[in-house]
């Protein structure tokens, strides 16, 4: 069933061109619609801390989609063809956060299924960029000090990245272009192998290739965060060995807790911590599901959060919960056959309950004050909080920015 229609005031973007005119006019997902019931058990004085909690300190998504998805998730190519990535401005600034690591989705599938096109992704770049400078409250980061001028004035900072650096093929030089561009944080591969290394969905892991080690001494020496959210086992673990700076899994979880390739395994989430890594908890529909819980709630993305936390200690672990505004499922159906999304996801003889939502982690609006609600709950620290909201990934962009 598709989503309810945003009303033409939440098309927010883009206000500079005419909807229907200067693009087609695809109804989008309403922004504000909730199907999530999930509360934290607080008292009057618990509920008043998370408050202070996401207004004190620097909160940071390490990866999101903060934009609309299209109500019929039949018309995701079409919407993607258009480059255009309408975001949900008014909503992230009731959300909590001081930044989003934001990888705009019109660079997938773009002019053809397979996606990941040099011109797709320059030319979704620059109607990013376009967008953002007509948007009050908005700012690019391109260091850490612009996340901590927004936290001070304010707004909300955008940290542009790539979920794949297949679009680059065999140029290394593009890494610069796209630097310059405000890429701050690159995935190698995705689920498909390419130049760089193997991705998720290949049944033969060949690992980092030589050109992905240049690449990834590019990226070190430009000062572009590595992440190897979607890059196969082995390729996750040559570049965080290749790599001289600490690398970031953005988004994922732990295997230990869900038997999939999408997910983790001990030894990688060791490694990343080692290095000085930092583990973003995902929380996209039938991803981190656990044993415990495998109707995919809040709850399954805690059990991930606390498996995480003990392997790797709480300084290594943050929230990445890779949300959008609309049918993220309806969008997964869109996709899969282009992005290999079941293959990633395979659980084998492990069945677990599909859901139409994420109960409390639907959207970006509600991931973070639910995680604080969920953390004051379950009774941690607010160095702690401050810690796996945000600060983490400061430490970690401190390191790797300069």
């Amino acid at each position: 069933m598709p989503s309810p229609v945003a009303k033409p005031s939440d098309y927010e973007s883009f206000p500079y061109v005419e909807r229907g005119v200067d693009f087609p006019a695809i109804e989008l997902s309403d922004p504000s619609h909730r199907r999530s019931t999930y509360a934290a058990e607080l008292d009057e004085q618990q509920a008043a801390r998370v408050e202070r909690l996401l207004a004190e300190n620097v909160i940071i998504s390490f990866h999101d989609h903060p934009q609309l998805l299209p109500a019929d998730p039949a018309e995701t190519f079409t919407y993607l063809r258009t480059k255009r990535d309408f975001t949900a401005f008014t909503e992230l600034r009731g959300a909590g956060l001081t930044a989003v690591f934001d990888n705009p989705f019109g660079a997938i599938g773009a002019t053809t299924p397979s996606g990941w096109k040099w011109d797709d992704l320059i030319t979704t770049l620059g109607m990013r960029l376009a967008d953002l400078a007509h948007q009050d409250g908005a700012v690019i980061a391109r260091e850490v000090k612009d996340i901590l001028d927004a936290k001070r004035d304010g707004r909300i900072a955008f940290v542009l990245g790539t979920e794949s650096a297949g679009a680059i093929e065999n140029e290394l030089d593009r890494i610069d272009v796209l630097y310059g561009f405000g890429i701050r944080q690159m995935g190698l591969v995705y689920a498909d192998s390419n130049a760089l290394g193997s991705g998720q969905k290949e049944p033969h892991d060949a690992g980092l290739t030589t050109f992905g080690r240049r690449a990834v001494e590019r990226m070190n020496a430009l000062g572009i965060l590595i992440d190897v959210s979607h890059a196969s086992d082995q390729t996750c673990l040559d570049a965080i060995e290749a790599s001289t700076k600490p690398i970031a899994i953005t988004h994922a979880g732990a295997r230990a807790v869900w038997p999939t390739p999408r997910m983790k395994p001990d030894d990688m989430l060791r490694a990343c911590a080692e290095r000085g890594g930092v583990l973003g908890i995902e929380a996209a529909p039938h991803t981190t599901v656990s044993h415990d819980h495998t109707t995919h709630t809040i709850e399954s993305v805690m059990d991930h959060f606390q498996y995480a936390v003990e392997l790797m200690g709480i300084e290594h672990v943050a929230f990445g919960p890779d949300g959008f505004y609309g049918d993220h499922v309806g969008f997964h159906h869109a996709t899969s056959a282009n992005l290999g999304f079941s293959a990633m996801t395979n659980a084998g003889d492990h069945t677990y309950a599909r859901v139409t939502h994420v109960d409390g982690m639907e959207n970006p609006s509600e991931n973070f004050r639910n995680v604080a609600g969920w953390l004051v709950e379950h009774g941690y620290s607010d160095s702690d909080i401050k810690a796996v909201l945000g600060g983490n990934i400061l430490r970690l962009l401190n390191e790797v920015w300069r």
